[in-house]
């Protein structure tokens, strides 16, 4: 008879695998080897969660495709780079539910279509783009672990009635009797949810100093509209002066901040990348380090009637003097075409205009689409470059 530590032990290891999570790397080995079976369904659907249309999964080099259809013969999956060509199949235990896990390579960036039989379907979305991860944007137990605080909402008075949240980070090694770095990002909301694990990691490790990040949301205008692109992608020094007169000032209410352009630096991506651009070309005494991702360095300056954009930089860096400035700039050759530029060759335009006059810059492009993914799996690399020989 089997003892009752024994079987405790037995039921464990039969319990086990259906409680924890899965992933696409453990689900692309259970269907290369046939191993799943009905009761791992609940462990696939809660991997691949709502599937209302056809619908990709993407973490790390790891992707999974699935469609449901109780009615389909066959689901197949193509991506524009001939890099994926794989025939989904149905999940042991349900009547609708396809899935198709694939691993792909660092930087793979494709549209992707399914075909269900004859017909072929949009799915939802039809971009991937998948990246390494560096080991430094995980959380790691043994590392401290800064605060993030929301603080209370902010109405403005560089802009009239317009109101937004936004939230400081204060690193775990934050001295009162040292002044810290500091770090402004744009489109607050996303950036707060990933930067200060990098922050964590890299703080701890020494690779950059004490750094209290603030995040801010784009204004709220009194009619319940976003301000964002008015903010973001008019070339002024309004922004600016929201930033120096009231945000930095609010800050240091409570944290004592350095002033010197080394210890402070800005980022965004798209709008919010000009943006940070913009500040620190108007104020290189008071930021010298910027992080731009997928810039929208075009006419976008247009929608508000101003006659000056984003895409008239290249031509202003190549006629102004060289300015102390740290540039991280980053873009995909699959990024945004239309009406108001290519983001693309803008962008392109920017890293020979900063090359040109001998900047400090790190050019980082990609093969991707508009979207963070690159510069979020690389953040900590970014993050080092910018932050180097600051003590």
């Amino acid at each position: 008879m089997m003892s009752a530590t024994a079987m405790i032990v037995a039921l464990a290891a039969l319990s086990t695998p259906q409680t924890q999570d899965l992933n696409a790397f453990d689900l692309r080995q259970m269907i290369e080897s046939e191993s799943w079976t009905a009761t791992d369904l609940p462990r696939i659907e809660k991997l691949l969660g709502p599937v209302a249309k056809p619908t990709v999964r993407v973490r790390g080099l790891d992707a999974v495709f699935s469609y449901r259809s109780a009615t389909a013969k066959s689901v197949r999956v193509f991506s524009d780079d001939k890099a994926v060509s794989i025939s989904l199949k149905k999940v042991p235990g349900s009547s609708d539910l396809w899935a198709g896990p694939v691993g792909l390579y660092d930087g793979a960036a494709f549209r992707w279509t399914v075909i269900v039989d004859d017909a072929t379907l949009v799915g939802s979305p039809d971009t991937v783009e998948a990246y390494l991860r560096h080991p430094d944007t995980y959380v790691k137990p043994t590392v401290p672990k800064g605060t993030l605080t929301q603080m209370p909402m902010w109405e403005s008075k560089v802009f009239p009635g317009v109101k937004r949240n936004w939230w400081i980070y204060v690193p775990a090694q934050y001295d009162p009797a040292k002044p810290a770095c500091t770090m402004v990002w744009q489109d607050g909301q996303w950036s707060k949810n990933y930067v200060p694990t990098s922050f964590d990691n890299l703080i701890h490790a020494g690779d950059m100093p004490p750094t209290i990040a603030i995040f801010l949301e784009p204004g709220t205008k009194p009619d319940g509209g976003s301000n964002r692109s008015f903010e973001y992608d008019v070339v002024s020094d309004q922004y600016s002066e929201f930033l120096l007169t009231e945000i930095l000032p609010e800050v240091e209410k409570k944290y004592k901040l350095r002033q010197t352009p080394d210890s402070r630096a800005i980022a965004g991506s798209s709008s919010g990348a000009i943006c940070a651009f913009t500040v620190a070309w108007n104020h290189p005494d008071k930021f010298g380090k910027v992080l731009s991702w997928i810039g929208s360095y075009v006419d976008l300056a247009k929608l508000h009637g101003k006659e000056t954009g984003g895409d008239d930089y290249p031509a202003f860096i190549r006629k102004t003097p060289k300015k102390p400035l740290r540039i991280w700039l980053q873009d995909g050759k699959q990024d945004i075409e239309n009406q108001f530029g290519s983001w693309w060759h803008s962008n392109l335009q920017m890293e020979r205009a900063l090359n040109f006059m001998g900047y400090d810059l790190m050019w980082q492009p990609g093969n991707g689409y508009h979207s963070n993914a690159h510069g979020e799996a690389t953040l900590p690399t970014s993050l080092r470059w910018l932050w180097r020989g600051t003590k």
